[in-house]
């Protein structure tokens, strides 16, 4: 290892004395500007809460380092400036506009309790048929269809599978936005 150059007291003052000669007011103002904002942060993280965040912080790049984690979040950063940088106005209105179409369409009361009421038809159809001794075969399935019930069940879904199919042609024949 070398070793570095002492420097005795009168160079150091020739030194400090070339330094002060060569600079500027401005580069002087600049310079106490800098050193006082440099103490300002270090007095910053010097407050309790902000040094336990900051421990935090590095604690957690570590381990996110350790686990691949980093490299993850790093690669999600550059993903979105990519499409950042490749979306133009026509493409940006067109994503908001279908954001907007969608939330207006199924963020609603009624699409809301339309599905929590067919969630409760579901539980409620299984829990029907896992009723134990429930006869089967052909004569079991004759006699469901005798039911009253059954019948109403399946002339309700016949009447929405043709209506489901006439609205499926109507849609098919408009012209697309």
């Amino acid at each position: 290892m070398t070793e570095i150059p002492r420097i005795d007291a009168s160079e150091f003052a020739r030194l400090g004395k070339a330094v002060s000669d060569s600079m500027a007011d401005s580069m002087l103002e600049r310079l106490a500007t800098t050193a006082a904002n440099g103490m300002e942060v270090v007095d910053k993280l010097n407050e309790p809460d902000i040094k336990e965040a900051v421990m935090f912080l590095l604690d957690t790049v570590g381990t996110m380092h350790r686990t691949g984690a980093l490299q993850t979040v790093v690669d999600l950063v550059y993903l979105v400036q990519a499409l950042r940088s490749s979306a133009n106005d026509a493409m940006i209105d067109r994503i908001f506009s279908f954001v907007e179409h969608m939330w207006n369409n199924l963020g609603t009361e009624e699409l809301a309790t339309l599905a929590h009421e067919a969630k409760g038809a579901m539980e409620d159809a299984l829990d029907h048929c896992n009723i134990p001794g429930a006869g089967g075969g052909f004569l079991g399935t004759i006699k469901m269809l005798s039911k009253p019930e059954t019948q109403d069940a399946l002339r309700f879904m016949l009447a929405f599978s043709c209506g489901l199919r006439k609205r499926a042609s109507v849609l098919a024949k408009s012209p697309t936005v």
